[in-house]
């Protein structure tokens, strides 16, 4: 993993994603190195060099507390085009001083991670008047979630996260998405309820958008178990997504449970 410091000029961007005002990323690239990634996209790296580099916008918490005292008070979404407690924040705590920074304002915040690192900083989360974790759900089947998301925290432990998260008191949910074509609607009730016992209460569902490379990157990582079944529901079953969605809502109304969907 090649890490690199660099120097930002700016903290707070304009956020276009619902329920969000400003996106704070501090840090460019991700070590999670998920194939599906959309971010290569938006920021137009080759999708070959994703997962293979990280930069830490090292002056970020002091471009950030200048912003703070002229911006508009509005939500800040934590992190948009990466993951803000990915294995570099052990070293270099941006995110952590970023949130104290945010802190000082008392502005909304929204987390979303795959990182059960988020729990190191209960202790500020939990002191904002407004603030939510988002923990990113893509299957129950942590070996298929091995070969997508090589190096991201294991599916136990984003639960693990969450529950805590919850017994902390902070409000919390589960954005269950990209779904992994291999999850059948038969399953729905399983894993709604073991999200339940999370003790989240509100769930947002995403399906997987084939973004260009994002195919042809899936399928080099796939075993030909997966395979033909991530071909028929991807571009043959047009209505796998509906069908899950719609089973994945008669779930949440039953066990008292909110349901969004992204974008």
């Amino acid at each position: 993993m090649k890490v690199k410091e660099i120097y930002c000029k700016t903290a707070l961007s304009s956020s276009n994603l619902p329920g969000l005002d400003y996106s704070l990323n501090p840090y460019r690239g991700c070590a999670h190195s998920c194939a599906y990634c959309y971010v290569p996209s938006v920021l137009h790296i080759p999708r070959d060099e994703w997962g293979s580099f990280v930069e830490a916008r090292v002056n970020i918490p002091k471009v950030l507390s200048d912003e703070l005292k002229r911006k508009r008070r509005g939500v800040v979404g934590i992190s948009t085009v990466t993951d803000p407690y990915q294995p570099i924040e052990k070293k270099y705590n941006l995110t952590r001083y970023c949130l104290e920074q945010i802190l000082k304002y008392d502005f909304p915040i929204d987390i979303q991670t795959k990182s059960d690192l988020v729990l190191r900083d209960i202790d500020i989360i939990s002191k904002f008047s407004k603030s939510e974790v988002g923990v990113t759900v893509t299957t129950l089947n942590d070996s298929e979630r091995k070969l997508l998301e090589p190096f991201a925290p294991s599916i136990e432990r984003r639960l693990e996260a969450l529950h805590k998260l919850n017994e902390a008191g902070i409000d919390t949910y589960i954005f269950f998405g990209p779904i992994y074509p291999t999850v059948n609607v038969e399953d729905v009730p399983n894993i709604i309820e073991k999200f339940r016992e999370s003790g989240t209460d509100k769930i947002m569902v995403d399906s997987l958008h084939l973004k260009e490379g994002v195919w042809d990157n899936i399928k080099k990582r796939l075993s030909e178990k997966y395979l033909e079944v991530y071909k028929k529901r991807l571009f043959d079953d047009k209505n796998y997504y509906s069908k899950l969605f719609s089973e994945i809502k008669k779930q949440c109304q039953i066990h008292g449970m909110k349901f969004y969907k992204a974008f």
